[in-house]
């Protein structure tokens, strides 16, 4: 059977009190919405509709292909929003989800299971709904003798009676897909509001002696809206708690699960060590047998087996096999450490390939340069990249020796086996096993000090 997910996202989110809409607030460094999709999208959903309203071109910006677009003009509703996409999904067989786009915790898992008990119980519509202790402010569900869905009542209506339901509704729904569209033709504004909500679609169909189902989730978390920072700050710490105990499951070790930091999108392998104060974000890939000392900040990055990083800021790089980087390093974007590389205490490396067995051990600037085999850099050398209007390119061969407080004056190359003596700043191309040096000659005047 087909499957469509509509995604509301149309909302700018007042509460939020802020100049960036409500959905694009990041949990886990991915936008809201993101979550939202990525889910619906890895529960085997194959049209996804996001509606759109408030900032509707940062939204398809952060989405891209993973989602087709419809335009709420104005914020009508939530049947009025679902009806927006009438165009691309009212002709199609199947069932179509509903979700909110301020969901992010929202798993694959619970929308399969929502999808598959509505398709077995054959139903018109099924509302994935929670037990709470206390359900103040939430839609209950009230069921019938035969234990069906005979209606969705809001806090405001309640009676008494039904104020002390404990089953509640998400917001998220599951529908057959034509029966969705015919009857969100019927759906009134007559309300104080004015508004069109999308409720009412499963008391139009009740009335119609259609079938009406709840799914209960057990994760209460999962259903939780994100309309202020108090819950985007709650949502924040229920994804890293998730995060963090998928990979201590398969085999990650977390010295401090409650000041680690780790993206939706990061891999890391078995046997690997995250050790507090730690962030690791973006698509980054952490091998096996890796260790990541406190406070290291990686993003975008893949560090390879073997490899320890201490106290460090990597970004868009590339670390090999038993690499050393660190403590207190920086590989800024373009950085590429080939194996047993080494990179020091107050080094940085920016836009440079280090192949196997370099290293540049403290206090130096490695920028726009490519550094041979086995080569050693001494403290406090630096690649002088920059003429004030344009960058150049330091290459240095392998198996090359630079003296401490050297600095190399692109465009340059210095040969294989060339040695550089410490203090020079070399400024000419260095041959193959030559020695260069670039300093003025020590002149020493005895007695000088004596004299004055």
């Amino acid at each position: 059977m087909q499957k469509h997910a509509v995604i509301l996202a149309a909302g700018k989110g007042t509460r939020m009190k802020s100049k960036l809409y409500k959905v694009l607030h990041p949990v886990a460094g991915q936008a809201m919405v993101q979550h939202v999709i990525d889910s619906v999208r890895n529960a085997g959903v194959e049209t996804v509709v996001t509606v759109v309203g408030h900032g509707a071109e940062k939204v398809q910006e952060t989405i891209g292909d993973a989602s087709q677009f419809v335009h709420q003009q104005e914020q009508l509703g939530t049947a009025h929003a679902v009806k927006t996409a009438k165009d691309i999904l009212s002709n199609k067989e199947g069932t179509t989800l509903v979700v909110c786009g301020d969901t992010p915790l929202i798993s694959e898992e619970t929308i399969q299971s929502l999808i598959s008990f509505h398709e077995s119980e054959k139903a018109a519509a099924t509302v994935l709904s929670a037990e709470l202790t206390h359900p103040y402010g939430y839609g209950r569900i009230i069921r019938d003798e035969v234990n069906e869905v005979s209606a969705i009542v809001e806090q405001k209506d309640a009676t008494k009676e039904q104020s002390e339901v404990k089953e509640i509704s998400s917001g998220i729904f599951a529908f057959d897909n034509k029966k969705l569209f015919e009857t969100l033709e019927e759906v009134k504004n007559d309300n104080a509001q004015g508004e069109y909500y999308l409720p009412d679609v499963i008391h139009l169909l009740k009335q119609k002696q259609e079938k009406v189902s709840a799914y209960i989730t057990d994760d209460v978390d999962e259903i939780m809206g994100v309309n202020d920072r108090v819950q985007l700050a709650q949502a924040e710490q229920k994804m890293k708690e998730r995060i963090n105990l998928k990979h201590m499951i398969n085999g990650v070790s977390i010295i401090d699960p409650a000041t680690t930091y780790i993206g939706k999108n990061v891999v890391i392998g078995e046997d690997t060590v995250i050790e507090p104060g730690t962030r690791l974000m973006g698509q980054t890939i952490i091998g096996k047998n890796v260790t990541i000392g406190m406070n290291s900040d990686i993003k975008n990055s893949t560090i390879e087996d073997d490899a320890t990083i201490k106290q460090s800021v990597i970004t868009d790089s590339f670390v090999g096999k038993a690499s050393a980087v660190g403590p207190f390093a920086q590989l800024r974007p373009g950085s590429e450490l080939g194996e047993e590389t080494k990179i020091g205490n107050f080094v940085e490396v920016k836009k440079a390939v280090l192949k196997n067995g370099a290293k540049v051990s403290h206090l130096s600037y490695i920028g726009d340069a490519e550094v041979g085999e086995r080569t050693n850099i001494g403290c406090g050398s630096i690649t002088v990249n920059y003429d004030g209007m344009n960058k150049f390119r330091t290459v240095i061969g392998d198996d090359a020796f630079i003296g401490c407080n050297s600095n190399l004056v692109a465009p340059i190359e210095i040969g294989d086996g060339a040695f550089v003596a410490a203090g020079s700043t070399i400024t000419n191309n260095v041959p193959d096993e030559s020695l260069a040096l670039g300093r003025a000659r020590q002149t020493t005047k005895e007695g000088y000090y004596k004299s004055k």
